[in-house]
């Protein structure tokens, strides 16, 4: 397996990968009800919120992508634009009052120091050591902090082997419950 950045001839795969990691995600249920719209929601993401140039990741497997991940490095802030608006609109649908509550509920935990954030991290095969390699592939050479949720309570153990810790629960309105994960610089 091999990990390669993310760009324009890949960015596309990433988010397929993504979609079919997030499928059975309980935020991402809350947010999006019907699954067939996963991969424009992380389209979105990239576009309008994530995806910093030389933080996204994507695992190969023999040139077939199994895992993604993307991460803000410190001070990020995506480029926001009037055109995310209806993009929104479109994806969001009835729901849109939930991202809204989603971006205040997890902006109102991260931290405000520096600090690297892993917005999303997935496979399309679980127990294979792909979300380890993502996780190691840039772990180990941070220069700082590191901050994110989890949305699935199984996850926190792995996140805990690689020293991050628990800073609280989420809970969203008649929905999910979301850790907020912090690691010290290493």
């Amino acid at each position: 397996m091999q990990i390669v950045p993310v760009d324009d001839t890949n960015r596309e795969a990433s988010y397929r990968v993504l979609a079919t990691a997030f499928a059975d995600d309980p935020v991402m249920r809350w947010l999006i009800s019907d699954p067939a719209r996963d991969v424009a929601m992380f389209r979105f993401l990239d576009r309008t919120a994530h995806g910093a140039p030389d933080s996204t990741d994507l695992m190969l497997d023999a040139e077939r992508p199994v895992g993604a991940a993307y991460w803000d490095p410190p001070g990020f802030k995506a480029e926001q634009s009037w055109r995310a608006i209806p993009m929104a609109l479109r994806l969001f649908r009835t729901r849109v009052r939930r991202g809204v509550i989603i971006e205040e509920a997890f902006g109102a935990h991260r931290p405000r120091q520096p600090h690297w954030y892993l917005s999303t991290i997935g496979s399309i095969e679980r127990g294979r050591g792909i979300g380890t390699g993502l996780l190691h592939h840039r772990l180990d050479t941070l220069d700082g902090p590191a901050y994110l949720e989890s949305s699935k309570r199984e996850n926190i153990p792995l996140y805990e082997r690689f020293g991050f810790e628990v800073t609280g629960v989420i809970q969203l309105p008649n929905g999910p419950q979301v850790w907020p994960m912090f690691r010290a610089a290493q």
